[in-house]
């Protein structure tokens, strides 16, 4: 079987986990700060908080923002649920946006038309790793006096405008998901220029604890810390941290080999008329997280009968990303029962991801290459 996808973990990271575990901090402590600090530096952000995962953070980051019940946040429906699960944490209500079908990311034109008096943010998504028109929707937040956040899950190692993403917001939300390009097991980061911000997510994370770990076990005197206000068990254990700084270490390593072996696809499939494949825009750098394609009604088979037949052949594919308003949970809510986004719909409905990962053999790549040729191909 080639799988659709495989963590990059080795002897190093191994090491470091044992190491780790050997020095009895085993939940929040020196390594995630030292974790943070080192992603930090590398998005160029003023800061980073370490979370127990995207999701976690994103809900960390609406609290921060001020997002409340009552508030609309508009985000793309094409997007993995936990984007609009995290708006509805806070009882606010997602209002789902179309995307561009060339990048699967949040449209801005279409974005800035849903934007009503209730609107509090903007929550884009760097889709599997392609970034959104940051500058675009940072117009118009500042127009319409929003706030920008970035789910930035599958994005780590991506750029914009030379930028990596993670510096260009005050808000950005990174998963260390064994899917994405580097991994923690589970994990997140949300990095921010916002002292405030910071400080406040420190805070919630650890259930509104007024002094950390590190600091009370280090004291020579008693503490005794108070709880400020109503917070989470948000917190990334050291043993990850010691994992992500050393795969932190390879991320620009494994985003160039993951777009050496995009080429291999985008050259040998380039040929084929009923697909299409993911565009960059100037100024985009994407990881390259997934590898997507679009079927077209003129393909001799359907997208679902294209993952059967891969699958017969021993090769692993997924199903586009969803649209969040068709899941159960979205369209048997009256707010959401009725809502049509014919862009997301068929974008979702009629691509399929095919594998890649970091080592991927050449002959394993031939194989998938040849595979969609056979089976696309009139």
């Amino acid at each position: 079987m080639i799988h659709i996808a495989k963590p990059y973990l080795t002897e190093d990271e191994a090491k470091a986990a044992h190491d780790t575990i050997l020095t009895n901090w085993i939940t929040q402590g020196p390594r995630v700060a030292e974790f943070e600090e080192k992603f930090a530096a590398y998005t160029g952000s003023k800061y980073a908080v370490a979370v127990s995962n995207c999701t976690t953070g994103l809900h960390l980051a609406m609290i921060v923002a001020g997002v409340k019940a009552g508030d609309e946040v508009i985000c793309p429906s094409m997007s993995y649920i936990a984007t609009a699960n995290s708006i509805m944490y806070v009882g606010a209500t997602p209002v789902f946006a179309e995307v561009n079908p060339k990048t699967y990311c949040i449209d801005p034109a279409d974005a800035e038309q849903r934007i009503t008096p209730k609107t509090k943010a903007i929550l884009i998504v760097h889709q599997i790793g392609m970034p959104a028109d940051i500058d675009a929707f940072r117009a118009i937040c500042d127009k319409h006096n929003l706030v920008l956040i970035e789910d930035a899950a599958c994005a780590a190692g991506s750029s914009y405008k030379g930028k990596k993403i993670g510096a260009h917001s005050d808000l950005v939300c990174f998963s260390f998901h064994p899917r994405k390009v580097i991994t923690t097991g589970d994990g997140g980061m949300v990095t921010t220029n916002n002292e405030a911000y910071y400080n406040r997510m420190k805070l919630l994370r650890q259930h509104g604890m007024s002094i950390n770990d590190r600091v009370r076990h280090a004291s020579t005197t008693i503490i005794f810390e108070d709880h400020i206000e109503v917070g989470y068990n948000y917190r990334m254990t050291d043993i990850q941290a010691a994992v992500g700084i050393k795969q932190l270490e390879k991320l620009d390593w494994l985003v160039t080999e993951r777009r050496k072996i995009a080429d291999k696809y985008y050259a040998a499939l380039a040929g084929i008329d009923c697909i299409d494949m993911m565009y960059e825009p100037d100024g985009c750098f994407t990881n390259q997280q997934s590898f997507p394609l679009y079927i077209k009604k003129s393909s001799p088979i359907n997208r679902n009968d294209f993952m059967q037949k891969m699958l017969d052949k021993g090769i692993a594919t997924r199903r586009g990303i969803m649209t969040s308003h068709r899941e159960t949970a979205y369209s048997t809510n009256p707010d959401f029962a009725n809502l049509s986004l014919p862009i997301s719909e068929d974008a979702a409905d009629n691509s399929v991801v095919i594998p890649l990962y970091v080592p991927m053999d050449d002959a394993d790549i031939q194989t998938v290459i040849t595979a969609v040729k056979e089976l696309l191909s009139k």
